[in-house]
């Protein structure tokens, strides 16, 4: 403390000068003109180079990103190209659409809102009912779920995030096959909750969770990795820490899927109920 003080006082007429200097500059651009547009002109040119630079190093990171994933989708793509075929003794061939009905549709979409920081977050799509979509769509990032379509317009739709209390999903480990409830938690975008898994479950930090089969996401897709577990005392149930395979702080892209045998499914499922 005492070497502060002895600074100022040593240096105290620098100080008083430049405070001096900054008031003075300070008085000529406020009371003339001119002086002050070509203060305001150079401080906003500035600014723009300044904002210009920062955008172009956030959108060349965010584009590796987008790269890796799209990287990644593709891999993805191939390997399930090759489950249309079947090695013979003869030679290779496409198994015929009379075999494999198709099941699904994926349109992809630009993520143009996002929100991680609420109890309740949604996204906005660019792309609406004209392009086929509708409400409780699956919707998906290349790494994982995203959420479930709530509301259409003709050219954008919103989408019920993991991260909102009202998204819940069947959801199953991958070793096991235990199958839960996958809901958030309400704090961390990074996490989610899969409930309801049996005392009984045998389970390991870091196995894979995935979707159930249901009429809205097809079986098999990515939730994320078993990053803890609890169970409290007396109780049957596990519930489990996963940590979401999807980074929702860094969306830029995602893919709607149409179950085009959603509606007959449903039709077969409440005609069973009521019976």
């Amino acid at each position: 403390m005492r070497n502060l003080i002895e600074f100022f006082s040593r240096y105290n007429f620098v100080f008083i000068f430049i405070i001096l200097e900054i008031i003075s500059i300070y008085l000529l651009v406020e009371n003339n003109y001119y002086q002050k547009s070509s203060f305001i002109n150079s401080t906003n040119a500035i600014a723009a180079k300044i904002y210009d630079k920062t955008n172009n190093i956030n959108n060349y990171f965010s584009l590796r990103k987008v790269n890796e994933h799209l990287a990644a989708e593709n891999a993805r793509l191939h390997s399930e190209v090759l489950k249309s075929f079947m090695k013979t003794d003869i030679k290779t061939f496409i198994i015929k659409d009379t075999v494999y009905k198709q099941q699904y549709e994926y349109v992809s979409a630009k993520v143009i809102n996002n929100t991680i920081n609420k109890r309740n977050n949604y996204l906005t799509l660019n792309k609406g009912s004209n392009s086929g979509i509708k409400p409780n769509m699956a919707v998906i990032s290349p790494t994982g779920i995203v959420g479930i379509v709530k509301d259409v317009t003709a050219n954008y739709s919103s989408v019920i995030s993991v991260l909102n209390k009202n998204f819940s999903v069947k959801a199953i480990t991958k070793k096991g096959n235990y199958s839960g409830n996958l809901v958030w938690n309400g704090y961390d975008y990074r996490f989610a909750e899969l409930d309801l898994i049996p005392s009984h479950a045998k389970f390991k930090i870091g196995d894979s969770v995935l979707t159930s089969l249901s009429s809205m996401f097809p079986e098999g897709i990515v939730v994320g990795r078993i990053w803890d577990s609890q169970i409290k005392s007396g109780d049957i149930f596990y519930t489990l820490k996963i940590r979401l395979s999807t980074d929702f702080d860094n969306l830029t892209y995602v893919y709607v899927i149409k179950n085009l045998q959603k509606e007959e499914q449903e039709i077969l499922e409440k005609r069973s109920q009521n019976d």
